[in-house]
């Protein structure tokens, strides 16, 4: 597949290194934010949006939920990227000579244990690639950028110390979100289902209705609440399923479901990844 795919942050992100896994033939697009990103999208500047919605250590991605269900695309496929934090600095510099470190402030205490070893002052960067891109341009060989090493490709830094998180399991899942859905079955992992609803102002609304999940035998694998436009009375919930909505159990889930709820919304159906496993 050719054209472009946009992202949050700049070349040599980790949204960048999942591109290169998942989309390797795709032209990277960077936008400044969240809302850049998907309006790349929608306006038809990129094919596909590349959108990290959680990380093993972190959590989600703060905005993401509330971004999606507006967005006006559609997930078509999941991506999952290993963290690998590496400190980078400029041609020449040792580790003994740094004093500083550039990064994200996600990033910054994934690798904590690293830092104080080192006697190195963690310093805040709007994103970890715009922190390599910083020092490269900085040139002071006592300063360092904690990313990736594909970041350390692109802006000519040295590997001064790699795979340094505290976390060996650290992961970031990311959504690739598209203009058009994609129903297809497709892929050796099954299908996921991801959608939103809120429940009905009733008493147990949402034990009712995630009863029929357990009785149909299907796999919740995420459920997630958060506010509706900064309500506290008003909550929708996020949720991916294991299945397609054509399986037998899971529209027979999905009735019960959209009769304990005032709406639910797919917000996209995609093969499981390998990295779920």
């Amino acid at each position: 597949m050719t054209g472009k795919i946009a992202i949050q942050g700049e070349l040599g992100s980790y949204s960048h290194e999942a591109c290169r896994n998942a989309r390797h033939d795709m032209e990277v697009l960077p936008c400044r934010n969240f809302e850049d990103t998907i309006a790349a999208v929608t306006s038809g500047q990129a094919d596909l949006a590349m959108l990290p919605v959680e990380n093993s250590t972190y959590g989600r991605v703060a905005d993401i939920h509330r971004l999606l269900p507006h967005s006006g695309l559609h997930i078509v496929d999941e991506a999952f990227v290993r963290v690998h934090i590496n400190l980078l600095g400029v041609p020449g510099a040792r580790l003994e000579d740094i004093r500083e470190a550039k990064s994200h402030l996600v990033l910054l205490p994934q690798c904590g244990q690293f830092l104080r070893k080192h006697d190195i002052t963690g310093r805040v960067s709007p994103d970890n690639a715009r922190a390599a891109r910083d020092v490269a341009e900085a040139g002071d060989k006592h300063v360092a950028a904690l990313a990736s090493e594909l970041a350390g490709e692109i802006y000519g830094l040295d590997v001064l110390a790699r795979h340094i998180e505290d976390n060996g399991d650290n992961t970031t899942r990311f959504l690739i979100m598209s203009r058009e859905p994609d129903y297809s079955r497709r892929g050796a992992h099954g299908m996921i289902t991801s959608f939103v609803f809120q429940v009905r102002n009733i008493p147990a609304a949402l034990y009712k209705a995630m009863g029929g999940f357990a009785t149909n035998g299907i796999n919740m694998t995420k459920l997630e609440s958060y506010m509706v436009d900064g309500s506290f009375t008003a909550t929708q919930f996020y949720a991916d399923i294991e299945g397609h909505p054509e399986d037998e159990n899971v529209q027979l889930a999905m009735d019960e479901l959209a009769y304990f709820t005032t709406n639910v919304e797919i917000l996209g159906v995609y093969p499981a990844d390998n990295g779920r496993y």
